[in-house]
């Protein structure tokens, strides 16, 4: 069985983390969201096929040919026409049943194994207590898919289309004959009508585990949450952990990573490979410090990623944020993560002011950000890949890149 893995999408939703890579390849734990997506699916996948888009080669040059023993193909969507349209460039991969997986979505692998149990073609589906935000599906009496609706203000069932799929090599045809949506795209689930039509059985798979579409950027938080509650009461330290260091709850430090006298650190907590923590450092929550990343003297960090070679170097503190790779916080840089209203706190994307559903956020920043001594970042604030800010400046509104 092949897993077909979408990844072509910009991710604007996401900026500006995806300004310079595609989201796939964000980081959540120890792996990108691709790779805990192959994870998930390995065991009853026999090769993959990712479809790329946006920043194709960085997913080819980040993932290569392989993934722990499995080939791994590419194929190209290059123009965003919907997810039938995505799922028609693996035709000339497949030759066999296949899975149809989300490159940027949390889920555990018994979902991927539901739907080879099902058989092709099936469909994943999960109870949620509100459906009207998905396409909800609806049965016949043998448990078979009878429909599917998006989005219905009197939604017939509570289960909601986790939008992952097994399909035969038949569906390419079915493809060929589905029509262009009202906004211009090729939908699988207007496919999924036209099997229908043809009287073919669609099982549904059903699935009770976590489901997360990491689309904005606090979604990502939430991601690494999820990856730091698996480590429980792990503590692996295979890098250097000085003398007078305070260690507490899940802690990992990988090989090449140094955690220097005077720190302390409150788990869950990842510490990867050649990053440089202390000394007299507080980090705690559900924090992740990335590869080659740098958390200086008097810095605390709380609930945040550190994405790779990003630097806080010391006297700073930087709450519920995720920092891009290259970062770098002047001394005296502080985050703002709740607001003294204490409601939600809100973020724009792309041109709406969004609650985010988290009373503590702190700043998104982009690739190569730069702050200057003393400044100050509002709690939802964005500040830009490469955009900097100077001396003693507060920034209450976001800073993108254009």
């Amino acid at each position: 069985m092949y897993g077909v893995v979408l990844a072509a999408g910009r991710g604007t939703r996401m900026r500006p983390l995806t300004d310079r890579r595609p989201k796939p390849l964000l980081p959540v734990g120890d792996r990108s969201l691709l790779e805990r997506v192959f994870d998930t699916a390995r065991d009853v996948v026999d090769e993959f096929v990712v479809v790329t888009g946006y920043r194709g080669e960085a997913i080819r040059d980040g993932v290569g040919e392989s993934y722990r023993g499995r080939p791994v193909h590419y194929v190209e969507q290059a123009e965003a026409l919907g997810t039938a349209h995505a799922v028609a460039q693996a035709e000339q991969v497949v030759d066999d049943d296949f899975l149809v997986l989300n490159g940027d979505v949390v889920v555990d692998a018994s979902l991927p194994r539901a739907l080879s149990d099902a058989g092709a073609p099936a469909i994943a589906a999960t109870e949620v207590p509100d459906p009207r935000a998905y396409g909800v599906l609806s049965t016949a009496e043998d448990g078979s898919l009878a429909g599917i609706v998006e989005k219905p203000e009197d939604p017939p069932t509570t289960l909601a289309n986790v939008g992952c799929y097994a399909f035969e090599p038949e569906v390419f045809d079915y493809i060929e004959r589905t029509p262009e949506s009202e906004r211009g795209e090729y939908e699988i689930t207007t496919t999924i009508d036209l099997l229908l039509g043809d009287g073919r059985r669609i099982d549904v798979a059903a699935y009770d585990g976590a489901w997360l579409d990491v689309g904005r950027p606090w979604e990502l938080l939430e991601a690494n949450e999820l990856a730091l509650a698996e480590l429980e009461d792990e503590r692996a330290i295979s890098g250097t952990v000085e003398e007078d260091v305070h260690l507490h709850g899940p802690v990992v430090v990988e090989d090449g990573a140094r955690v220097r006298s005077g720190a302390y650190v409150e788990g869950p907590a990842l510490i990867r490979e050649g990053a440089d923590v202390g000394p007299n450092a507080y980090v705690r929550g559900a924090t992740v410090v990335g590869p080659g990343a740098h958390v200086g003297h008097s810095v605390e960090v709380k609930n945040s990623v550190l994405m790779a070679d990003a630097s806080v170097g010391h006297l700073s503190y930087v709450g519920d944020s995720v920092l891009g790779r290259g970062v770098n916080f002047g001394a005296g840089t502080n985050v703002a993560n709740l607001r003294h209203d204490g409601e939600n706190v809100r973020m724009t994307v792309k041109g709406d002011r969004v609650d985010t559903g988290r009373r503590k956020l702190g700043a998104i920043v982009g690739d190569g950000a730069k702050t200057g001594i003393n400044t100050a970042l509002n709690a939802g604030v964005v500040l830009g890949a490469g955009e900097t800010t100077g001396p003693g400046e507060a920034l209450t509104r976001d800073r993108q890149s254009e």
